[in-house]
């Protein structure tokens, strides 16, 4: 399990340029629809075209929450509504219900973290494909999250990044060279 490294694993390539703005019709009836939001999709390719449930390709979507209250939330809904136009939910099996409910605790934790040591985050990006999706939480703080060791559950606070550590498949943090702040990033595997 990685906690620092200059890339992730499944780093998929930069994203694509100028593919941002909601659309209509992304959100189902009775997902909440979440301001200051951007949508793009990059068309699948190669291998992947053919998989059931690949037709639209890498996903992703931004939440700017700089300057935002009520962040936690706010991420929740977004990510919730993100699963809902992905077809995470409505769940109807058991597991595809637990891995979308670990989704939404995740973003939590991370934002969570961003707010109580970087004094709030900046943005939230979820990136999802056939078999993964990524969080990442941007803010302006200096600190190196790690998962408190030995971990103690009966002890109170300091559980996000175990949470973290235990639900995803992986995780780290990116920093930019000659740039304040960090990108804290984890990957889930997406319900099969």
């Amino acid at each position: 399990m990685s906690t620092t490294r200059p890339y992730s694993p499944g780093d998929r390539g930069p994203e694509p340029s100028g593919a941002s703005g909601a659309s209509e019709g992304d959100t189902p009836a009775g997902a909440p629809s979440v301001m200051g939001a951007t949508v793009s999709s990059v068309p699948p390719s190669g291998a992947d075209a053919g998989i059931a449930g690949a037709s639209s390709g890498r996903q992703i979507r931004r939440l700017e929450l700089r300057g935002e209250s009520g962040v936690v939330p706010l991420a929740r809904d977004f990510t919730r509504q993100a699963l809902y136009a992905w077809g995470w939910l409505p769940a109807a099996a058991a597991d595809r219900r637990a891995a979308a409910e670990d989704v939404l605790l995740v973003v939590s934790e991370l934002v969570t973290n961003a707010c109580l040591h970087a004094e709030g985050p900046d943005e939230l990006v979820l990136t999802c494909d056939n078999k993964v999706i990524r969080l990442e939480v941007s803010d302006g703080g200096t600190g190196q999250p790690a998962p408190r060791n030995p971990h103690r559950a009966g002890r109170p606070g300091g559980h996000g990044m175990f949470i973290v550590q235990r639900l995803c498949l992986d995780w780290g943090v990116l920093r930019t060279p000659g740039r304040p702040g960090k990108t804290v990033w984890a990957e889930l595997g997406a319900p099969a």
